[in-house]
């Protein structure tokens, strides 16, 4: 998807929904509002054929480029809420470029809804400016919430919500990265990937000293409709607390719940395609999963040269999502992207989810500019047309992933071309860091446990490491002919596991 006007949709080319109902008249009355009131809109609206919302940019509006788009500035006096004594306040953002359709925001005070009628006041219109007539209005494509996260004078972006069902959030001393979504419809399906958007929202005026903002947003697709809140607490990390209320209007079996959405393009574990100054560019470099066994799990994310699906089996998963752990300039080396301050994003289930599997998706990419990663939970059991079916997680956006367990965790992993005689057959050399087990600390090194499905693996050698107060283990990896190769190892004392496991898919280039 297009990074609030910077990217395109994962595998959509440049296909980006946000839909809109009929819109109501200017001067709308206040309607009553609950969380129920939008349960109930979407279990009526899943029992009508989907409606494709109408494309409703203002002539002279709709064929705007991207610098075009990104002239239409907010005016900061419009701001809503400012000068309430909230620790919150809302600008909206203007529709055009990938985002033609707009949606319906509406604030809610009091238990009653009040829609925000478009309006031009809102926007300095740049290339617009005097091209539009008086009596068009430019939509809203979303929306952004702000807070004083950083400083208390200043009032910092925490989270925005523009394009199908993307959002994406902030936590303290950080910089835009990767995503979320409500919802992911057929990834990598031959028919074609479906994209649900939030239709309308309602976002609930804080009351004055609150430190929780709360939006409720519809969702709708041709496939299923559902009814979302979302609690959003900023912070170190921001906390977005999410009820999600799914009825399908057929049943759904190739569904992600709770997806994220990335950018991996090369580190010193990939980047056999890209020539670059930078020693690394992606915003995550790796997946997490506490699984429903207790089991920590990190898998390295890559670039390969075909797209490639991992499916990590799991019954009531504990948690999962897509992290940054490169945390330092000198790893990317690039004075204006900040990759260093990327958020990761962790998702916890606030109840059982069943049986199922965390899907990883890698698709090919040449540009830093594209989202190429998609992470989701796929529930085993389709879910059901014409019944409600009930997701509620809370999604963090940390620096990593919260640490429960006191084992070592990856730091890094690099590979390269064995040198020598055994570089003609592709031979590769293996480096894991591990960190959070000082070898000062050990009596002896923990061995390692490493399992390849295809090739072989020369004996691991475990390391102290001094320049990270940790642990290397290293091995060379050899095909023998084949073209692809799952990696499993974990540190062992006692045959007992000390670190998480360390998971890799080699494929030949």
């Amino acid at each position: 998807m297009a990074r609030l006007g910077l990217r395109r949709c994962l595998g959509c080319g440049i296909a980006v929904f946000a839909a809109t109902l009929l819109a109501a008249p200017a001067d709308a009355q206040e309607t009553q509002f609950s969380k129920a009131f939008v349960e109930d809109m979407a279990k009526s609206l899943a029992t009508k054929a989907y409606v494709p919302p109408p494309e409703t940019l203002p002539k002279g509006a709709e064929n705007l480029d991207y610098d075009q788009f990104r002239q239409i500035r907010f005016r900061k006096e419009r701001t809503i809420w400012r000068g309430e004594g909230s620790n919150f306040e809302l600008q909206v953002l203007p529709s055009g470029w990938l985002f033609k359709t707009p949606v319906e925001i509406n604030l809610v005070q009091g238990g009653a809804a009040r829609l925000l009628a478009p309006d031009y006041s809102y926007f300095d219109l740049g290339p617009l400016t005097g091209k539009l007539a008086q009596e068009d209005r430019l939509g809203f494509s979303g929306f952004r919430v702000t807070s004083p996260m950083n400083r208390p004078d200043v009032f910092d972006e925490i989270i925005v919500f523009q394009g199908a069902s993307y959002f994406r959030a902030l936590s303290r001393n950080q910089v835009y990265g990767l995503s979320a979504r409500g919802l992911a419809v057929n990834i990598g399906s031959a028919e074609g990937e479906e994209f649900p958007a939030f239709r309308r929202f309602w976002i609930e005026t804080p009351a004055p000293g609150a430190t929780t903002v709360t939006i409720h947003a519809l969702l709708d697709s041709p496939s299923v409709t559902g009814a979302y809140l979302f609690r959003v607490t900023p912070g170190s990390p921001t906390i977005t607390e999410v009820e999600a209320t799914l009825i399908p209007r057929k049943d759904l079996g190739n569904v992600g719940i709770a997806p994220l959405t990335s950018m991996f393009l090369f580190s010193d574990i990939e980047r056999r395609r890209i020539s670059d100054f930078r020693p690394a560019v992606h915003d995550s470099d790796g997946l997490a999963v506490v699984n429903g066994w207790g089991e920590n799990l990190w898998r390295p994310l890559t670039n390969p040269k075909r797209l490639q699906t991992s499916s990590f089996l799991d019954n009531n998963p504990r948690g999962y999502g897509l992290i940054q752990r490169a945390r330092s300039f000198s790893e990317f080396q690039d004075l204006e992207a900040g990759y260093e301050k990327r958020p990761s994003a962790w998702v916890e289930p606030s109840q059982a989810w069943g049986a199922g599997a965390v899907e990883l998706f890698e698709i090919p990419s040449e540009e830093e500019i594209h989202d190429n990663i998609v992470a989701y939970w796929k529930p085993s059991a389709p879910l059901k047309a014409a019944h409600a079916h009930n997701f509620n997680y809370r999604l963090t956006w940390p620096n990593d992933a919260p640490r429960r367990w006191p084992g070592a965790f990856v730091h890094a992993t690099r590979s390269g071309l064995v040198n020598g005689p055994q570089r003609s057959t592709g031979a590769l050399q293996y480096a894991v860091d591990f960190k959070g087990l000082s070898p000062a600390a050990l009596s002896d090194l923990p061995q390692a446990k490493l399992e390849v499905s295809a090739g072989s693996v020369s004996p691991p050698v475990v390391q102290a490491n001094p320049h990270i107060d940790g642990l290397r283990v290293s091995f060379s990896f050899d095909p023998k002919g084949a073209t692809a190769s799952e990696f499993r190892m974990v540190l062992q004392v006692n045959d007992k596991p000390v670190s998480e496991t360390w998971l890799h898919r080699w494929t030949k280039g």
